[in-house]
């Protein structure tokens, strides 16, 4: 039986960028929650941390992944911080196969040096980073797999990626 592939980490892991690889080369979709959540209220990430807090977009960001999860299996991509919510990884089905991306803060700050517009990630988004592993990575730990990210490229990650996949998901 399928299973969803549910791809994990901080910012700048690779999740958004591996996830749509995978997905096509399983023939099937990626769902990038963020994506998801920014065309179905109209606002960006960052303009919902702003007008609206964090709070009340991790609610959403909670609801849309339920929703996606109760749908046909495929890939999703919830944004960095969905995995340390309280209750998000608990209340999981069993159909789900989750996979933490895991990369050093440098690396990851580096991937977002073009990047303005991370709510989360200030003038220094290295430190930012760096406290957001420290909080998120027990959560992240909790993955079925983990694919360390540092020194590969993005062909060798969907690759481990996509034979996790076939291997542990069904696929």
């Amino acid at each position: 039986m399928k299973r969803h592939v549910v791809l994990v980490g901080l910012s700048g892991s690779g999740k958004s960028s591996a996830g749509k690889l995978v997905a096509r080369r399983l023939g099937n979709k990626c769902v990038d929650i963020d994506g998801l959540i920014e065309s179905g209220s109209g606002k960006t990430i960052a303009g919902m941390f702003e007008e609206d807090g964090e709070p009340a977009f991790r609610a959403v960001e909670r609801a849309t992944v339920t929703r996606v999860l109760g749908g046909a299996p495929t890939v999703i991509v919830p944004g960095g911080g969905w995995a340390a919510q309280p209750g998000n990884l608990a209340s999981v089905p069993e159909n789900v196969f989750i996979i933490y991306l895991k990369t050093s803060p440098s690396i990851a700050s580096s991937r977002l040096a073009s990047e303005t517009d991370r709510p989360l990630l200030g003038p220094m988004p290295e430190a930012d980073l760096t406290n957001q592993l420290r909080a998120r990575e027990q959560h992240y730990m909790e993955a079925d797999a983990i694919v360390e990210t540092d020194g590969l490229t993005l062909a060798e990650v969907v690759d481990e990626l996509v034979a996790l996949a076939r291997k542990s998901a069904g696929w």
